[in-house]
């Protein structure tokens, strides 16, 4: 199997009026009490180490005293608006402030706990971009999960999306039999297929989680995604599709050990009959984002050309599929096959 490579990173891509106006309308925009920038007036930055003491691409960021007060503040409110939608709560603060160099979106984590009962919950502030925006609103309506994310000019903030990296979780269970290893290859299955379907790009293990889920007296399993940057931007067709990617490798052995071919084709199936019930729940929603995504620049000429030829292909030489399409266009005539529907007649 040829496994695929990300040789250049991509572009940051700008939020423009309509997916601004659809953001608005959905409940997504809102006045931050913060800003991105702010958060990069660090003095220092101190690199972290795992529980195992193993170098991680994370710092804790370090303030002077006053901007440090400001910041944990503002955050707090932040946090409040994300997840309660501007309730108080007077137990909240602010423990840490992480911050990532690696990828697109240069991330910094926020550590909230409640001092009533100690619990702690994350979440993150980031540079806006386009691509990751339709990227989150689209597993919004056609993924099995919510997500909680909002918008303020060139700011984002996003919920913490809880479960266990699946890079760290092959890496913990190399030399262990997992439990109920027939669901955890047939979830996978289902994940490749809607990646693929959805056109979301650049699924290495460690951009999605393993959530893990005790039901009665088995575990269950459900792949989420946490990176949403690569959303219709490449241009080969393989890059949507997480089975092609070196990090992923045991996971297709798994799943190519313990299901049949016949059997693997029918969890996609369903997995595709699932997305189109969704989006029949959500269908304004739905075409508000797509007539939006449909006129927005999200990739390079080379790669809209090149991936509606090879989908051309892979949809039996489907001619809608032509030269100078948008990515948008793209991705609505590719779901369109592959759940057979039509979201606009």
């Amino acid at each position: 199997m040829e496994y695929n490579e990300i040789e250049f990173k991509k572009p940051s891509y700008k939020i423009k009026a309509p997916l601004r106006e659809h953001l608005r309308q959905y409940s997504r925009l809102e006045n931050l009490p913060i800003t991105y920038d702010d958060l990069t007036r660090y003095q220092d930055l101190i690199p972290m180490n795992d529980i195992h003491d193993n170098p991680t691409l994370w710092y804790s960021a370090l303030y002077n005293q006053n901007e440090l007060d400001f910041l944990k503040e503002q955050l707090i409110k932040v946090y409040e608006l994300l997840i309660t939608d501007g309730d108080k709560n007077p137990y909240s603060r602010i423990v840490s402030i992480d911050f990532c160099s690696f990828g697109n979106s240069k991330p910094f984590r926020i550590k909230v706990v409640n001092e009533a009962n100690d619990n702690h919950d994350y979440f993150y502030i980031k540079r806006a971009d386009a691509s990751r925006i339709y990227g989150l609103e689209i597993e919004e309506i056609f993924s099995p999960d919510k997500i909680l994310f909002l918008v303020d000019n060139q700011t984002l903030v996003e919920e913490h999306i809880v479960g266990v990296p699946c890079d760290e979780f092959i890496s913990k269970n190399k030399h262990n039999k997992i439990n109920n290893r027939l669901r955890f290859a047939t979830e996978f299955v289902k994940f490749n297929e809607r990646c693929f379907t959805r056109l979301l790009g650049d699924m290495r293990a460690y951009n999605f989680v393993v959530e893990i889920i005790q039901d009665f007296d088995t575990i269950q399993y459900r792949f989420r995604p946490i990176d949403f940057d690569q959303q219709c931007y490449e241009g080969r067709k393989n890059m949507y599709l997480p089975q092609f990617y070196v990090d992923n490798r045991e996971l297709v052995e798994l799943a190519q050990e313990l299901l049949s071919i016949e059997v693997a084709n029918q969890y996609m199936r369903e997995e595709r009959v699932a997305m189109k019930k969704r989006y029949l729940t959500r269908k304004q929603r739905t075409k508000s984002l797509f007539r939006r995504m449909k006129r927005d620049n999200l990739s390079t000429p080379e790669n809209r050309n090149n991936l509606a030829k090879e989908l051309k292909a892979y949809h039996n030489n489907y001619s809608g599929f032509t030269d100078g399409m948008s990515m948008g266009e793209i991705l609505v005539k590719h779901m369109e096959l592959k759940l057979g529907i039509k979201f606009f007649e």
